[in-house]
């Protein structure tokens, strides 16, 4: 199944921020945490709806990825970074230096 935009606005489970969708969005600008939502991107069919923690930014400027893991489930997702994502976040998550195996 392919992507499917989905436009909504949430409240992040992990720092509480508002984060305004803008059918792309999957992920809180502030912190980048996620939520294990989607089984294809957009369609809002995963069971686990574990938290995603970031774990690493991969690439460089500017198709910079983040790398999540499912802190319930274990699954493994790379998303883009977004334009809003703060950059004190992003530096933060580079000098943590992990890496994702694919």
């Amino acid at each position: 199944m392919g992507f499917k935009r989905t436009i909504e606005d949430f409240t992040c489970a992990h720092c509480g921020a508002h984060v305004e969708g803008n059918g792309y969005t999957n992920h809180c600008s502030r912190c980048l945490w996620s939520k294990h939502v989607d089984i294809s991107p957009g369609d809002r069919a995963e069971a686990c709806g574990g938290m995603m923690r970031p774990m690493a930014l991969e690439g460089s400027s500017p198709a910079y990825r983040i790398a999540h893991e499912c802190t319930r489930c274990g699954a493994r997702r790379r998303v883009d970074a977004a334009a809003d994502n703060l950059p004190e976040t992003l530096i933060a998550l580079a000098n943590n230096r992990g890496t994702m195996s694919s």
